[in-house]
């Protein structure tokens, strides 16, 4: 099996394997009892933060959660005021931004232009004093475009409002603008565990709780956390940021490599200047796209994103950038990275072609 499939999940890092192991084979104790065994757990849980932090702002700091999604929630549910926010932005915000206008609370979605990047001049005139939270995506996960989060934050930050990044799929790869006030990140995209993410709070900035308990993450967050997945997460991080330079050249490597075998048949959704290279969302008129999943099933890859498969909807990333529903249907994903080679790169993309072409005889 060729995996790529990076922007649904990324491979668990065999370190950060290694680092959870004693805390799932021998060691349980809770990071919030005060015995010995407790607080060994507890400076575990600590470690991982400063992991994880290290990629992050200064002047702030790190809540775990169980993912990025209780993040969002959390960062949207938990402020207050109009909400802007983009027309691509993941199900985890778009969906928890309706829920929020159907309690009553103002929401304005300005479009984005052909290439997936905002307008700025329509994100001003979006972004009025008084809005309470703008929330935008640094890379999106079904087309890979790096959207200018420090432009919107300046915008945003003239009005009085603050401002949420989803930084899931950016996180230890794109630049995190220091201007941002909220940031929901996830351990799984990283190489990490899945079941935990993270939200960053900027200093002074004191979100709602989402979750009423024990309140054991700081600002309020309740329940217990797993030494295992942060551990996990934290070493992922580490990786991350160690491995910044040599995982970039690698992946800009993968890039031109697709492209090159794709050829000029098929076109790239979404703009190639300002872009993430570990992301490739293709489309050729006319393709099959169940078909080619169906011909190349030892071929990970994907149609669109992984949280809207099944729906039977097309992509709204897709479409909000100006495809047609049949382009939309004519697109795949493929997402590769740090354990991607070139020769099972070259290989799948070969095979994906040579597929594609016998849907025309």
């Amino acid at each position: 099996m060729t995996y790529l499939d990076y922007q649904a999940t990324t491979q668990l890092a065999p370190e950060a394997l290694a680092a959870m192991l004693p805390w799932l084979e021998s060691q349980h104790a809770n990071p919030h009892s005060p015995h010995r065994e407790g607080r060994r757990a507890k400076v575990a849980v600590e470690v991982a933060r400063d992991q994880v932090v290290e990629l992050l702002p200064p002047g702030g700091r790190v809540a775990f959660t169980s993912g990025a999604t209780e993040a969002l929630n959390w960062a949207i549910k938990g402020t207050t005021g109009p909400i802007v926010t983009l027309a691509t932005e993941h199900a985890a915000v778009l969906d928890t931004v309706a829920a929020e206008a159907a309690r009553g609370r103002q929401v304005t979605i300005p479009p984005v232009n052909p290439d997936g990047v905002v307008d700025l001049d329509q994100a001003r005139a979006a972004i009025q004093p008084g809005t309470g939270l703008v929330a935008a995506m640094l890379v999106n996960n079904e087309i890979g475009v790096i959207q200018p989060i420090a432009a919107l934050a300046e915008i945003a930050h003239a009005a009085g409002a603050l401002v949420l990044c989803d930084a899931v799929q950016g996180y230890g790869r794109v630049s995190i603008p220091d201007t941002v006030d909220l940031i929901a990140i996830s351990a799984h995209k990283i190489h990490g565990p899945k079941g935990i993410g993270a939200l960053w709070i900027r200093d002074g900035v004191n979100p709602a709780p989402l979750m009423h308990g024990g309140g054991q993450e700081a600002p309020g967050r309740s329940g217990t956390l797993s030494p295992a997945l942060c551990t996990g997460f934290g070493v992922a991080a580490q990786l991350m940021a160690g491995r910044k330079a040599q995982d970039a050249a690698h992946i800009d490597r993968l890039w031109s490599l697709a492209l090159d075998r794709l050829g000029p048949d098929w076109t790239i959704n979404g703009s190639t200047e300002h872009r993430y290279h570990g992301n490739l969302n293709v489309r050729r008129a006319n393709l099959d796209v169940n078909r080619l999943m169906s011909d190349l099933r030892d071929i990970a890859f994907s149609a669109g994103s992984a949280c809207a498969s099944g729906s039977g909807r097309s992509s709204h990333v897709l479409r909000a950038i100006g495809l047609t529903e049949a382009q939309a249907r004519s697109s795949i994903r493929l997402g590769f990275g740090r354990y991607t080679t070139e020769t099972e790169l070259r290989d799948a993309i070969d095979a994906i072609v040579a597929a594609a072409e016998t849907q025309w005889p």
